[in-house]
């Protein structure tokens, strides 16, 4: 289970990768976010956002058509 959930789902890009960097503010170093987000190009997203930020891709499935992330905070 993850420290924290926020829930995107409904909103388009880039909404859903700026609510994630704000609340990755509220998660201490190490520990973990999930996303949910059901914007087609979110998988994509966010796995570009943890590429430049530097944070980990824990999981990125998708169920439904609803996008499922935990990414780890690292910095």
């Amino acid at each position: 289970m993850a420290d924290l959930s926020l829930d995107t789902q409904g909103l388009n890009c880039p909404l859903p990768i700026l609510k994630t960097k704000k609340a990755l503010r509220e998660v201490a170093l190490g520990g973990t976010l999930e996303v949910l987000a059901t914007d087609p190009a979110a998988d994509a997203d966010f796995r570009a956002f943890c590429e430049a930020s530097g944070h980990e891709l824990l999981i990125a499935e998708v169920k439904d058509g609803v996008y499922r992330f935990v990414l780890k905070r690292t910095r």
